[in-house]
């Protein structure tokens, strides 16, 4: 390693204690650490890609709902990165979060998407729960959804949650678990 890749390195490692104060105390980062933290985190999702030969595919990076860093990988053919019913996407995300947080010295929402895919169930899951919510008030009964992970759970739940009409819980074990919505 050269010696100035080398300076550069600990200047930017000496950064991810001070990021981390901050951000634990609730404190407003400034667009530098923000952008500091979204190299850790491409430079790591860079990484794992290289492992399904899709290290070059373009990553765009764009702010969430909830301000989460959002990494979107773009390029055709990825559909092992999202695997049946979004699985693969499911663990790489987990794996991903892992080493970012390992890596930065704290939890840091960072969500990785491919080509859309968790925005785009993420709509469809909430269209379905107001979809079921609707069927289960028209024919007064209950409607139990699909199983789902806990993520799509939750949107259900908090999809439906302003409905005076119903009443949403889940029922279950993983990974059979579902949402069973009721008439109020």
């Amino acid at each position: 390693m050269s010696e100035e890749l080398q300076e550069a390195t600990v200047e930017v490692i000496g950064q991810y204690p001070k990021i981390a104060e901050r951000y634990k105390a609730g404190e407003e980062l400034t667009d530098e650490e923000l952008d500091t933290i979204a190299d850790v985190a491409v430079s790591i999702l860079r990484d794992l890609l290289g492992f399904f030969d899709a290290s070059d595919s373009p990553i765009d990076e764009y702010e969430g709902d909830d301000g989460e860093l959002i990494l979107d990988v773009t390029a055709p053919d990825l559909a092992v990165l999202i695997g049946r019913h979004g699985r693969t996407l499911e663990s790489l995300q987990s794996l991903f979060s892992l080493l970012v947080s390992r890596r930065l010295g704290f939890r840091y929402p960072v969500a990785v998407d491919v080509e859309g895919y968790k925005s785009r169930r993420h709509d469809k899951v909430i269209s379905m729960a107001r979809s079921a919510a609707a069927r289960a008030v028209r024919q007064h009964s209950t409607v139990n959804l699909p199983p789902m992970s806990a993520y799509e759970r939750r949107l259900v739940h908090i999809a439906l949650r302003d409905d005076d009409r119903v009443d949403t819980h889940s029922e279950g074990s993983d990974p059979e678990r579902r949402v069973v919505i009721t008439v109020l």
